[in-house]
């Protein structure tokens, strides 16, 4: 069942052993990269497997049947651990920030951010604080309107214009992508740091527009 229809069904402890290994190597592990905590944990199954692969005074039967299940256990293990992080880096980072068909002003965002935040929806709360971020900065002739524009298209282009706020901005759009299009969940408190850089941003002065986006140099900036 491990290994495909040509494997064994009671494999012996290197059979087993190198079966594990295989599937620990695959691409779509090192894809995943893990965390300190998953490699540590990974270096246990190893070590388990290892204690697996050396029993054998249980004679043939027994044996090789603890062995197939042990292996069996400590791969779905591993899968389990990687598999959010593959759905993960799979998502679709490449939508659109805005829904097509609706347009709303930055005010509003900022509404329904307010109003899902007291519904303790932290991820519709922190989505709407983004747009409202986006939608502000073409309010004020910052960056030009953009059909399609992405999270992290949108994150580049304000860093270019308000690079103090660089940083929140990258970390606003990693976060709308990680709960908007993957299986993230935000919390309270990183919709309180999301809205407190929008506030920031509704002060904070452009440095420069972008040109090479097509955007409107604002005859004074807001």
């Amino acid at each position: 069942m491990i290994g495909g229809p040509t494997a064994s069904l009671t494999p012996d402890g290197e059979e087993a052993r190198r079966l594990l290994e295989e599937e620990l190597a695959k691409a779509a592990y090192a894809e995943a990269q893990p965390n300190v905590f998953e490699r540590i944990l990974a270096e246990v199954l190893r070590g388990i497997a290892r204690v697996f692969d050396g029993i054998g005074g249980l004679g043939a039967g027994p044996g090789t049947l603890v062995v197939a299940i042990g292996a069996a256990l400590i791969i779905t293990v591993a899968i389990v651990l990687i598999k959010p992080r593959l759905n993960a880096r799979g998502r679709k980072e490449d939508t659109a920030v805005f829904d097509e068909g609706t347009r709303y002003s930055a005010a509003r965002h900022r509404s329904r951010a307010s109003a899902l935040a007291s519904a303790a929806d932290w991820n519709g709360a922190v989505a709407e604080v983004l747009r409202a971020i986006i939608r502000s900065a073409e309010e004020r002739l910052v960056i030009a309107e953009q059909p399609g524009r992405t999270a992290t298209e949108a994150a580049v282009q304000l860093a270019n214009v308000f690079p103090p706020l660089s940083a929140d901005i990258a970390w606003l759009a990693d976060l709308f992508n990680e709960t908007v299009y993957g299986s993230g969940k935000a919390s309270g408190e990183e919709y309180r740091r999301a809205a407190a850089v929008d506030d920031r941003f509704s002060t904070e002065r452009p440095e420069q527009s972008l040109h090479a986006e097509g955007t409107t140099t604002p005859a004074a900036p807001q």
